[in-house]
């Protein structure tokens, strides 16, 4: 099990769809969420990507000399710019940050968007542009371990004799993270990238989608790994969790939330449909409707797009229901929580401690003896909860 954390380059909050509780968007800050989670033992990152955010390269290349073992899941776009030149980017990155380098593949859901980009395919045309880009991409930085160019002609891209004269330090390439829930995104995850991300869809949802991945791989020989994006809200009750969720969404008001679901219809990504389906596209406000599956809240997804669902609940309720995925053969959680410096800490002091003991293990610090919290009357130790 391998548990990431966010970097909120696209703004953070006490409460979502409005200034109140905002935070500045600073390098300081993003600086202070890293290293949160390069020292309470988070595996990595993930850095955003689109115009509403902060450039993912920009932002992981800044927080580099910051961190010590932090990896980096950092958005490459095809479309955006040449293989060849990701490729180089990567070995780069790979090669500066000692392989700290987690490569994911955004194809884009935002026609809007996308045509700003400069890129005017539609959704099945861009799926052939991603499975050539990432081809060639990995096909460069495989070979140049050995000196070798690469030569490739295809519908959307061409290289001719593309090579790359450093090498990336992880071999054959730094791994490729992939989501989408389209029969074209399954294809692609099957054929071409090392993990597929699912965003946080009930358990039942997600164990189709690992089992179509899973048997479109084996079909082509392949192994691939499985993970999931979700929000948490943890507290020491479940009434403060609950509470807290309904704290996050107190400030919305209904045109904020029209017009933010307005943005999302006008997308044709299947995952942002299946993601709006779960709130009835922002018609569902009450705790009875929010909640779709067993402490699995839809309340985020009124007015973020991309992953719209948080676990809510106690330490012991919400690392019960990460095991629940864990055990359909999800091995990595890509988590946040507002707002992410606080959360970050939350949920590593409350759910680590709960986690399988081999993850515990692989945390940093966690062999120290202490003393750990403040000392009382300049004398004793703090004692340790037997609750």
């Amino acid at each position: 099990m391998k548990i990431f954390w966010f970097i909120p380059t696209h703004g953070d909050s006490r409460y979502l769809g409005t200034a109140e509780g905002a935070r500045a968007l600073s390098h300081n800050y993003l600086k202070q969420v890293a290293q949160a989670a390069d020292s309470l033992g988070y595996e990595g990152v993930l850095i955003p990507t689109g115009r509403s955010c902060e450039d993912p390269w920009v932002v992981a290349s800044s927080l580099l000399s910051v961190t010590t073992r932090l990896k980096f899941l950092v958005a490459v776009r095809p479309g955006l710019h040449q293989p060849s030149l990701a490729a180089r980017m990567a070995a780069s990155f790979d090669r500066l940050s000692g392989g700290r380098l987690l490569i994911n593949l955004v194809t884009g859901g935002d026609q809007t968007e996308l045509e700003g980009d400069g890129v005017f395919l539609d959704h099945a045309e861009r799926y052939e542009q991603s499975a050539e880009f990432i081809r060639i991409w990995r096909e460069i930085l495989t070979r140049s371990h050995s000196g070798e160019s690469f030569d490739f002609e295809g519908k959307h891209l061409s290289v001719k004799g593309a090579k790359l004269l450093y090498p990336p330090v992880q071999t054959p390439y730094p791994p490729v993270y992939f989501g989408g829930s389209s029969p074209a995104a399954h294809a692609l995850a099957a054929g071409q990238v090392d993990a597929y991300l699912t965003w946080g869809e009930p358990p039942a949802e997600v164990a189709k989608k690992v089992a179509d991945v899973r048997e479109r791989a084996a079909r082509q020989g392949r192994t691939v790994k499985f993970g999931i994006r979700l929000h948490v809200i943890v507290r020491e009750t479940d009434a403060q969790a609950w509470q807290a969720a309904e704290d996050l969404i107190s400030r919305l008001d209904d045109d904020t939330v029209i017009r933010a679901q307005a943005a999302f219809s006008r997308m044709d990504s299947e995952g942002q449909r299946r993601m709006a389906a779960l709130h009835g596209s922002g018609k569902k406000r009450s705790r009875a409707d929010l909640e779709i599956s067993p402490n699995l809240w839809a309340g985020v997804g009124l007015v973020r797009g991309g992953a719209g669902t948080a676990l809510v609940g106690d330490p012991q309720t919400v690392a019960a229901r990460i095991t629940e995925y864990a055990d359909l053969g999800l091995d990595t959680f890509v988590l946040s929580g507002y707002p992410h410096l606080e959360e970050a800490y939350r949920f590593a002091e409350l759910v680590f401690p709960l986690l399988p003991l081999e993850v515990q293990q692989k945390l940093p610090g966690q062999a120290l003896t202490g003393p750990f919290g403040e000392v009382v009357g300049n004398n004793y130790l703090p004692r340790v909860s037997q609750s």
